[in-house]
C-alpha cells in the first residue's frame, strides 16, 4: 500500500448473528438462496479476517472493527497486509453462475496517473455445501490472466514471525526463500496482526503471482490483464470514477489442481493478497485492499 492514499472466523460473535443465512431451496431444487425484496447486493457478513503484516495492519484499516465496516456497501477499505492475507466474506443470497462477470471487488489502484500503482488480490468461492451457513466447504480459486504464466507459484507457503515489538517482521517460504515486511517512518508500531490467535507465528498457503513493482524515481506497481482484485486492469480503467472494481467470473474457477470446475452458484467470497513485493521506504509493502465486493446480477 502507498503511503499517501487516503484513504480465525471473529471470535466471539454467536451463530444467532450470523447474517449470511443458510440457505434453503430456491424453486429449482439446486440448494441456492434465493434473492428476495430485502436482499441487499453487497456482502453482509465478515466471516473471518486476518491479514499478512503491513503498514496499516493493527491500525483503523487493519483491524477487527475495520472490516466490519465493509458490510452493505462501498467505499470503506481494509487492508489485507503483505501476501497471503485474506478476509471472508458472505451475502444474505447465493450469487448465481450466469453468463458474464457476476461478482465485482472493489479496490483502490491508481491508474494513468504516472504512479501507476496496483496490489492484485487473488479471488477464491464457495459453495454452502453443507447448508450450515459458514464457510467450511471447499474454496475454489479464480483463475485470472496469470494462471498459464510459468512464474506462477502454486502451492506456495509462507510464514511470517512477530518480532514482538517495532522492527522489520522476518518470514520464509516453502522456495527456500527468507525476507521480511519492512516496517517504515510513517507507521512507526509492530506489523505483525497482533488480534489474531498465534502470536509467535503465522502462515498462508496459496497461489503466488510475480512481483510487477518498479523502484524508480516514482514507484509502480503494475496491474495484471484480468482476474484480480485491486488492479488497474482494463476492466477498472474503464470506469470513470474511484471507487473502482474488478470483475469476476465464476465460470473461472478451478479446483486445487487447477482443473476447472462447474459451479451453478456461491456462497462466499475469500480475496488474499496475491503478490510477496516489500516495496520500498515510502511504497511499504504490496498489500491488496477491499473497498466492498458486490453481486453485478442484481441492481
Amino acid at each position: 500500500m502507498k503511503q499517501h492514499r487516503s484513504y480465525l472466523i471473529i471470535a466471539g460473535m454467536a451463530l444467532s448473528m450470523i447474517a449470511c443465512t443458510k440457505k434453503t431451496d430456491n424453486g429449482t431444487g439446486d440448494g441456492s438462496r434465493p434473492v428476495t425484496a430485502s436482499s441487499s447486493p453487497y456482502l453482509n457478513h465478515v466471516f473471518d479476517y486476518t491479514p499478512a503484516p503491513g503498514q496499516f495492519v493493527n491500525e483503523s484499516i487493519g483491524t477487527l472493527a475495520g472490516a466490519q465496516t465493509l458490510i452493505g456497501g462501498i467505499g470503506n477499505i481494509v487492508t489485507l497486509g503483505a501476501y497471503g492475507g485474506y478476509i471472508v466474506v458472505g451475502f444474505d443470497h447465493s450469487i448465481i453462475n450466469n453468463t458474464g462477470a457476476e461478482i465485482a471487488v472493489y479496490g483502490n489502484p491508481l491508474i494513468g496517473t504516472g504512479a501507476e500503482w496496483s496490489e492484485p488480490g487473488i479471488v477464491q468461492v464457495m459453495r454452502d455445501e453443507n447448508g450450515n451457513g459458514l464457510p467450511d466447504d471447499t474454496w475454489y480459486e479464480l483463475a485470472g490472466s496469470e494462471q498459464s504464466n510459468p512464474a506462477t507459484i502454486f502451492n506456495y507457503r509462507i510464514t511470517y514471525y512477530n518480532p514482538k515489538g517495532t522492527a522489520n517482521v522476518p518470514w520464509k517460504d516453502n522456495q527456500g526463500h527468507t525476507g521480511s515486511v519492512p516496517v517504515n517512518a510513517y507507521h512507526n508500531h509492530n506489523y505483525y496482526p497482533l488480534f489474531i490467535a498465534s502470536q509467535d507465528s503465522v502462515s498462508f498457503t496459496g497461489t503466488l503471482l510475480r512481483n510487477t513493482f518498479i523502484d524508480g524515481p516514482i514507484a509502480t506497481n503494475l496491474p495484471f490483464a484480468w482476474g484480480y482484485s485491486d488492479s488497474g486492469s482494463p476492466d477498472a480503467a474503464a470506469q470513470a470514477t474511484p471507487p473502482r472494481y474488478n470483475s469476476f467470473d465464476i465460470a473461472n474457477a478451478v479446483d486445487k489442481n487447477g482443473l476447472k470446475v462447474t459451479l451453478p452458484y456461491i456462497d462466499f467470497v475469500r480475496i488474499y493478497t496475491g503478490q510477496n513485493a516489500p516495496g520500498n521506504s515510502e511504497t511499504g509493502e504490496v498489500s491488496t485492499e477491499v473497498l466492498g465486493v458486490r453481486d453485478m446480477g442484481m441492481k
